[in-house]
């Protein structure tokens, strides 16, 4: 297994407008200089920060997949498929962009929201009609154990379901706790670091053997990969409530990707 972390000072930077709107950009575009590229087909992940209310203008999207994932305040959206919401705090905007679609976003002030884009086989979605769905926090649902809050967003056991192979959740870690992922062969975990501290490691070697810990905080990006199934455990610092967003993807897939 390998672990690697990333700084938020190895992670690509954005702004809209006079600075309105930052970003973090843990996998950005080519000019913004990310130490990631891509994880697989997960493409692109901003963390954007709104200092003032403003929205982005029309711009438009085709063939990927496109989340926005509210974080905390509110994300207004219209697009020229005559769709016109609101979303607010754990909420989801999802748009599948298929053959193109023009749409804007407003982000309240003191709004903090991750856009995340997958891959598919972008020949093919192409020529797919264009879709926006939306979904509020409540319709997520949450697991509870061990001091373990998992919020499940995306995959076979959450509302949304992309065409990409991709599986996402948002999880609580309580102070001195844990959370185990068991990662498949030919699978990738990218993780951000949302609030607080702690460590990856193999799960192998929290069950005993030489410690290879990763530390994280607090706007960290780490990324998993193995050369087999294997499982990588989470850590929450002693006082840290250790807040993670986790996406799985296969680390290649058998279609073209979109070179950047």
């Amino acid at each position: 297994m390998h672990i690697a972390v990333y700084s938020q000072n190895e992670q690509g930077k954005g702004h809209f407008g006079s600075g309105e709107i930052v970003e973090n950009k843990p996998i950005g575009f080519p000019h913004e200089h990310s130490a990631v590229k891509r994880v697989g087909p997960l493409f692109y992940w901003a963390w954007a920060k709104s200092l003032a209310t403003f929205e982005i203008p029309l711009h438009p999207h085709s063939g990927f997949e496109i989340i926005s994932y509210v974080l905390t305040g509110t994300v207004g959206h219209r697009d020229t498929l005559g769709n016109l919401q609101q979303v607010s705090t754990g909420g989801a905007q999802v748009m599948q962009t298929g053959s193109g679609v023009y749409h804007a976003e407003e982000l309240a002030a003191g709004t903090e929201m991750f856009q995340i884009w997958f891959e598919p086989h972008l020949a093919r979605a192409v020529k797919e009609a264009p879709t926006y769905n939306q979904y509020d926090h409540e319709q997520f649902p949450v697991e509870e154990a061990g001091g373990v809050r998992i919020k499940r967003v995306v995959g076979p056991q959450a509302p949304i379901r992309l065409v990409t192979d991709a599986e996402m959740v948002d999880i609580d870690i309580a102070a001195g706790q844990s959370w185990s992922h068991s990662l498949p062969d030919g699978y990738a975990l990218a993780a951000v670091v949302v609030s607080g501290r702690g460590t990856a490691r193999p799960q192998r070697q929290a069950d005993g053997g030489p410690s290879s810990n990763a530390s994280l905080e607090t706007g960290d990006f780490a990324v998993v990969t193995t050369d087999g199934t294997e499982s990588v455990e989470f850590h929450a610092d002693p006082g840290e409530l250790l807040r993670l967003v986790a996406i799985r993807v296969p680390a290649e897939v058998e279609y073209p990707l979109y070179r950047k």
